[in-house]
């Protein structure tokens, strides 16, 4: 651990009782354990406690101080588990839990099913918030959607980069801003830009008039479409009304 980041781990450090040492705490999830991570997004601190993961969020000088509030345990340097460590490893660069265990009781039931599912979409796609609140069963909850991406305790765990706005705009992201959310999704095979620009249009969805269906643009499918057979549409409604079929992989 980095001499900066072991100063932010103890200058802010509340007192254990007499007696009790901070490996002790930790066991008991007492207190949460912190390391620096390296990622795509750059470093990390990443905290545990013996039940999982508990966040990932950038290093700053009121790093424990945010823990604290948010949490109400105070950070310590610690590694986690050995076992751990190749599923660490992967989540961060994969964007998905996998096999990691994560610590989510702080979270209400509604804003676990918005993360678990914000968990299946895949590397280079991404998916409005419309998305996650029709497929968690509150088709109206958009808005509350786009406050659990906000404050989702463990960015790039669960990718919540790869997931926009209503409108199709990249949109906001909490961990280090939109150009942290730019570059992730560069890195792993989309085109914001492209994106962006598609949103300007109002264009949400493209067709092939090869196969009739209709897609997310960043849908696999969707991107083996040439740009002479594409159909571009505003609205699901326009396109069913054309005669397109939703895609059944991206399930638009």
């Amino acid at each position: 651990m980095t001499d900066h980041l072991e100063r932010l781990l103890t200058e802010t450090r509340v007192p254990a009782p007499p007696g009790t040492d901070d490996a002790v705490l930790l066991g008991t999830g007492l207190v949460d354990g912190a390391m620096i991570h390296d990622s795509p997004a750059g470093d990390v601190v990443v905290a545990f406690n013996p039940t999982g993961v508990v966040s990932v969020d950038l290093p700053g000088d009121d790093l424990d101080e945010r823990h604290q509030a948010r949490f109400g345990r105070r950070l310590v340097e610690a590694r986690p588990p050995t076992a751990w460590a190749k599923h660490l490893d992967r989540a961060l660069e994969d964007g998905r839990p996998g096999n990691l265990p994560l610590d989510l009781r702080t979270l209400t039931g509604f804003q676990r099913a918005v993360l678990d599912l914000t968990a299946s979409i895949p590397r280079g796609e991404v998916r409005p918030y419309g998305w996650l609140a029709a497929g968690v069963g509150r088709p109206g909850a958009t808005r509350a959607v786009g406050s659990v991406m906000a404050t989702n305790p463990v960015p790039l765990i669960v990718p919540c980069h790869r997931v926009v706005r209503s409108d199709g705009r990249i949109g906001a992201y909490s961990l280090g801003g939109s150009d942290i959310k730019h570059l992730l999704l560069e890195s792993e095979g989309a085109d914001p830009e492209g994106l962006e620009n598609l949103a300007r249009r109002g264009i949400r969805y493209l067709g092939s008039n090869t196969t009739g269906i209709v897609c997310f643009p960043t849908c696999r499918h969707a991107r083996r479409i040439t740009e002479a057979h594409q159909v571009p549409f505003r609205s699901l409604a326009d396109a069913e009304a054309a005669g397109y079929r939703p895609c059944e992989v991206c399930r638009p």
